[in-house]
């Protein structure tokens, strides 16, 4: 044991009692026991901890695991003493420095941490267990757990500086399931990164304290990818039916590659929503969202209906983490939109999605033709789908030979459709101007379109088929190409920094960093998307 990390035996006796750092050991022994106990440890006038005084106490008093306990419970105590010195790495990842390993001779004694009382459900079994104990500064806790293969190898790997790429090569793994317990390990705060580097500019997003940091501050990254132009509807809003060359299986492993690279670098996990066209109708999609899948991106699918024996072949590698379809309104305007019959298909896949146990989501495209359909169509779903979402229509592709509700009918539209949320759990709240409402009613904000508010060229991109990158696929926003550059220099050019920074409107607004309006909306009006803001905002309205 380490000198100078337990405190000496009078910091221990508080009026003839053992300090509270005990609470498990007196919990089993009992008020009259470790009352006695305790007289015994104070006339001892000793500086050996209390567990080296339980090592020689009699069983019958006793038990033989107490001594074992009262070193978890000392060890604790130590830990919760010195999470001063805890300090984020500014440039590599480092063991949490309150990390404590020990030895103990017993198993299963971690569980009577988290015992309120002495009841006798826990088993311990003589047996050695090592421990790790940490204070996690995420949950502002002590945690202290059997240490498993997992944590031991990361533990290694982060203090001889051993890549994730030599760890999988040694231990035939996928590099993801490398990465991946990493991420873990830094998600439980025994593993220390560097900050996120994909923040917002604080030169630009005023900070006045109103918005949490969490929304200025991204750790995770998406690349939204229509890996084909191939589709099996024929939708009248349609942003993009163009010609793309479908990318080749070798291009898009190296895309993949090129994805981890750019996450490494950053801080941030990353995570690949497949779109088109259809994702699944790409000849190698399986063995595109496999590869994903092992360099430990969270995969999503933004598609339509697709057969029983195709999704259980993409379960069978790693579930989804949500397949995202579309409906338009009720069944009737729904059909005129995107096909007859489509409105069905997709009610019948909601509940295969459910049987299957992956978590869906339905999108809807907001026109003036379906406005008032909204609310009707969220009650259908309810119970049918876990989340519905609408984006406001663009007026691109297609789509220009839509039209979009008047202004005031949309604010109207919103309120009606957060008082919705509040009765009917399938409703999400997606359009960053409903922070207007929010703030309006003096309540919290949330994260806006894509968490951040507009996140366009900020916490995601979009790649075409052709390997075109854009900032928002909603609308024209090229800022490089996949064949010529990689992600990180895509990242960085002047033409991605302008898009995040958004409207220069919006500059001096408090809840810029969830909200920036919407880009695509500036742009089917035919405004200027870097100087002019939302044509849809409300923020100093009179009709508020």
């Amino acid at each position: 044991m380490p000198p100078g990390t337990l405190l000496s035996a009078k910091a221990h006796v508080m009026n003839g009692r053992i300090d509270p750092k005990y609470k498990a050991c007196q919990a089993i022994l009992g008020e009259d026991t470790w009352s006695r106990l305790s007289a015994v440890w104070a006339g001892l006038q000793t500086t050996h901890p209390f567990s080296t005084m339980l090592r020689h106490a009699d069983e019958r008093i006793a038990p033989a695991f107490l001594a074992d306990l009262a070193l978890l419970e000392e060890f604790c105590s130590s830990v919760e003493n010195n999470k001063g010195t805890i300090q984020i790495p500014l440039y590599k990842a480092t063991i949490n420095p309150t990390l404590q390993i020990i030895e103990l001779r017993w198993k299963n004694l971690t569980q009577f941490l988290r015992l309120n009382n002495g009841e006798n459900t826990v088993h311990p079994i003589q047996a050695n267990e090592r421990i790790l104990i940490w204070y996690n500064p995420l949950i502002e806790s002590v945690i202290a757990r059997p240490a498993t293969d997992e944590d031991l190898l990361v533990l290694k790997m982060v203090v001889e500086e051993i890549s994730p790429e030599s760890i999988a090569v040694q231990g035939c793994l996928p590099i993801g399931a490398v990465d991946s317990a990493l991420f873990r390990a830094v998600a439980n705060g025994l593993v220390f990164t560097p900050s996120s580097r994909i923040r917002r500019d604080p030169t630009v997003y005023l900070d006045d304290g109103s918005i949490p940091e969490q929304f200025l501050s991204t750790t995770s990254f998406t690349l939204q990818w229509h890996i084909t132009q191939a589709c099996d509807l024929f939708c009248k809003h349609c942003y993009d039916r163009s010609n793309r060359e479908t990318i080749a299986l070798d291009q898009a492993i190296g895309v993949l590659d090129d994805l981890r690279s750019f996450c490494k670098s950053r801080y941030v996990t990353g995570a690949v929503s497949f779109t088109g066209g259809n994702p699944l109708l790409h000849p190698s999609f399986v063995t595109i969202y496999k590869s994903a899948v092992e360099r430990g991106f969270t995969a999503a699918i933004l598609g339509n209906p697709a057969p029983r024996e195709k999704l259980e072949k993409l379960v069978a590698i790693q579930k989804p983490a949500f397949f995202q379809v579309s409906l338009e309104g009720l069944q009737d305007h729904n059909d005129s939109i995107r096909g007859h019959g489509h409105f069905e298909r997709v009610l019948v896949f909601l509940d295969l999605l459910k049987e299957l146990n992956i978590s869906s989501m339905v999108m809807l495209t907001l026109t003036s033709a379906n406005i008032e359909q909204v609310i009707p169509l969220t009650e259908v779903l309810r119970g049918r789908t876990d989340v519905f979402h609408f984006n406001r229509l663009s007026m691109v592709g297609e789509g220009a030979n839509l039209r979009l509700p008047d202004k005031q009918r949309f604010h109207s539209f919103l309120r009606e459709y957060l008082d919705a949320t509040f009765t009917n759990p399938v409703l999400g709240i997606k359009d960053n101007l409903i922070n207007i409402i929010l703030r309006d009613q003096g309540l919290a904000p949330f994260g806006g379109c894509t968490g951040f508010g507009c996140g366009a060229a900020f916490n995601f991109v979009t790649l075409l088929a052709d390997g075109e990158v854009h900032a928002c696929r909603k609308f024209p926003s090229p800022i490089g190409n996949i064949y010529q550059q990689t992600i990180a220099e895509i990242y960085d050019s002047n033409e991605a920094v302008r898009y995040r920074l958004g409207s220069t409107a919006c500059k001096t607004c408090t809840i810029r960093p969830v909200c920036g309006g919407c880009l695509a909306s500036t742009y089917s009006h035919k405004l200027n998307i870097f100087e002019d803001r939302d044509p849809f905002c409300f923020m100093y309205d009179r009709f508020k």
